[in-house]
């Protein structure tokens, strides 16, 4: 089963939001609510892929496929 990234929903502004990683079946509709307080939450989107690649030397090298801002990368 998937872990997805959970932030809760803050009821007053400034407060900072809390993050949790909840398992659930990828075909289940994303939660609203945190199943074990109740608080509201929302799926959070995060990362990206990574690819573990060995050269002829055997040690390892990690592909971060580009952000498609450019080989600069993000300026944002």
């Amino acid at each position: 089963m998937p872990t997805y990234v959970y932030e809760t929903i803050p009821a007053k502004k400034g407060t900072t939001p809390k993050r949790y990683e909840l398992k659930q079946s990828i075909k289940d509709a994303a939660f609203t609510k945190h199943p074990e307080t109740g608080e509201a939450i929302k799926r959070v989107v995060t990362g990206g892929i990574g690819v573990l690649t060995s050269s002829s030397g055997g040690h390892a090298h990690a592909y971060r496929p580009s952000c498609g801002c450019g080989a600069g990368g993000c300026h944002g």
